[in-house]
C-alpha cells in the first residue's frame, strides 16, 4: 500500500507545489509546502497514523528534493542574483 502510494502521490505534490508557486509563492518556500502536502496525504491515507506520518514525510521530501529543498531556504535573495550572473 505505501509503495503505491508514494508512486502515485509525489507527482501530485510537486504539481500542486507548482501551481502554488506560479499563483505567487516564494520558491524558498516550496520544499515546506512539499513536505506539508506530504504529511497531509500521509495522515489521511495511510494507516496507522504513525506509518502515515513516516509516508508523508518520505512522500513530501522526495517530492522537492531533500537537499535542492534545504538549499533554497537558506537562501537569500542578495545570493540568488549574485548566482544567475
Amino acid at each position: 500500500m505505501i509503495e503505491y502510494f508514494q508512486l502515485v502521490i509525489i507527482p501530485i505534490i510537486i504539481g500542486i507545489v507548482e501551481v502554488i508557486k506560479r499563483a505567487g509563492l516564494p520558491i524558498k518556500y516550496s520544499p515546506l509546502v512539499s513536505l506539508v502536502l506530504g504529511l497531509v496525504f500521509g495522515i489521511l491515507y495511510v494507516d496507522p497514523l504513525l506509518d502515515g506520518i513516516i509516508a508523508g514525510l518520505m512522500v513530501g521530501l522526495s517530492a522537492t528534493g531533500l537537499y535542492s529543498g534545504s538549499k533554497n531556504i537558506f537562501r537569500s535573495d542578495n545570493s540568488k542574483e549574485t548566482d544567475e550572473k
